[in-house]
């Protein structure tokens, strides 16, 4: 990995500053343009970044074209389809004490703009904000992680051979370092993908350069079973959930609020369905190709830390086995008797291990969450409407999927987003646009002014105030004059 220097880094700000506005008056067709030749360059050479994703952390070819290429080649089709309705400016309705003036929105870029894109889906979560980033008229600069650094590499090979550097620019190093010496410059906006505590230092410099900022962070995502769920009928979308990416997804179903008389049955079923995925012993699991390892041994060690806790407090391991530091392999682990004075319940696991948190009623259930701080994500599961409803109406977070896990993110015609420490803003599809776009309002004076009746003087000569009557009669000289000069 090639690390940057500050002063590279200040010649490619100036750069697209000077090029900003030539990107900022693009036209919708220019902006498609570029699109399609990003579209073409990710599919040409995906085989590439498969290889780079399995050398970073042992993902497989299927789970990263399914969760990485495939939503991002989705991601430039939708604004592809759409982009000539957004960039049209919207009408607004007349103002009833302006009625010779018209109002419209229009949406221009910010300008310059900054992405700091994660590990856990190293492609995914850096190429779709800059699809949005282009799709608005942006220039950027974009820096991926450096704890992936094959898919870095690969990014940055991608990336140069398909935009001049004055336009879209990938900058690489360690991400402490070099993502403040990002911070310290003017940039217009500013997104981030990670985790809460970084996201707050952002805010925090994003600030005194006064930049709008998109935060999409994290939190502990809970998986509330109702009374009546059908354990069998759902288990499946569970542990899918749950060991994508090996829990790695900020949208992952950190733990599970289960009937305390449905808790046996639950830890049987998700047994089961362990081993249909990756192997019947804990020996198959770890040979198996098709669950991805954790991104690093500081990782893994705080995954062992965590169960080593829960267990000293008296936590019960019913599935899963020893962490593996040395190979970056965490077991897929589930913890029973768990209480909320465990560390493993105080921030998010980002790992396979789910707790499980039994209740006797709804009611605590409900409570739980309410008194936690928001999730990214809330997953319902049972077939009550009215409970159903009832969660939603009593709980927030920045999205909520019902008897299923994951598949909210989907949909393009929605929102993704945090809400309270689980993120600031949203973006995807339309909301992408809207988050690199500033929102500006025009107005025009047609005609008659009919403001300027109202113009001082407000008062008689001597000081006193006008009455009704005088300024209603000096309205109509003011308007009679109008009228001779036509």
């Amino acid at each position: 990995m090639k690390e940057i220097n500050a002063n590279d880094i200040e010649r490619i700000f100036e750069e697209q500053g000077q090029n900003r506005w030539k990107i900022a008056q693009t036209t919708a067709q220019e902006r498609i343009q570029k699109l399609k030749k990003l579209r073409a360059a990710i599919v040409q050479s995906q085989n590439e970044f498969y290889e780079a994703v399995w050398q970073d952390f042992h993902k497989p070819k299927f789970e990263a074209r399914l969760t990485e290429i495939f939503p991002a080649v989705e991601e430039i089709d939708y604004n592809i389809s759409h982009l000539k309705r957004w960039m049209k400016d919207k009408k607004a309705s007349r103002e009833f004490f302006l009625p010779t003036t018209r109002s419209r929105l229009h949406y221009e870029p910010k300008g310059r703009v900054l992405i700091f894109a994660p590990w856990n889906y190293p492609f995914l979560l850096l190429v779709n904000p800059i699809i949005s980033a282009i799709a608005a008229g942006n220039v950027i600069i974009a820096k991926p992680s450096h704890k992936t650094p094959h898919v870095s590499a690969f990014l940055v090979k991608l990336f140069r051979s398909t935009f001049p550097e004055n336009e879209i620019a990938l900058v690489e190093g360690d991400g402490a370092e070099i993502g403040d010496k990002l911070l310290a410059l003017p940039f217009d906006h500013i997104f981030f993908t990670g985790s809460p505590k970084v996201g707050a230092h952002i805010a925090e410099m994003a600030a005194k350069v006064h930049a709008s900022i998109t935060l999409e962070l994290g939190g502990k995502s809970p998986a509330i079973l109702l009374p009546d769920i059908n354990i069998e009928k759902h288990i499946k979308q569970i542990a899918w959930g749950k060991c994508l990416n090996a829990g790695q997804t900020c949208i992952a179903p950190d733990y599970a609020l289960c009937p305390e008389d449905k808790v046996q049955e639950f830890v049987e079923a998700f047994a089961q369905e362990i081993q249909h995925m990756y192997g019947n012993t804990e020996a198959e699991r770890f040979e198996s190709i098709d669950f991805v390892h954790i991104i690093d041994k500081k990782a893994t060690a705080r995954h062992a830390a965590l169960l080593q806790d829960a267990i000293a407090k008296g936590a019960t391991q019913v599935i899963g086995g020893t962490c593996d530091i040395e190979n970056c392999y965490t077991p897929i682990t589930v913890l029973t008797n768990v209480t909320h004075d465990m560390e493993i319940m105080k921030s998010e696991i980002f790992g396979p291990i789910l707790p499980i948190v039994a209740y006797k009623t709804l009611d605590e259930a409900i409570a739980f969450i309410q008194n936690r701080p928001k999730p990214l994500a809330l997953y319902i599961f049972g077939k009550s409407q009215r409970n159903i409803d009832r969660v939603l109406s009593e709980t927030t977070s920045g999205s909520t999927c019902v008897n299923n896990t994951i598949i909210q993110i989907e949909n393009l015609d929605v929102p993704f987003g945090g809400v309270g420490m689980s993120g600031t803003g949203n973006y995807h599809g339309f909301y992408g646009f809207k988050a690199f776009s500033h929102e500006r309002n025009i107005m025009e004076q047609k005609g008659v002014d009919a403001v300027i009746f109202f113009h001082p003087p407000y008062s008689n000569q001597d000081g006193t105030h006008r009455s009704m009557h005088e300024k209603i009669q000096s309205i109509t000289e003011k308007v009679l004059r109008w009228i001779k000069s036509i």
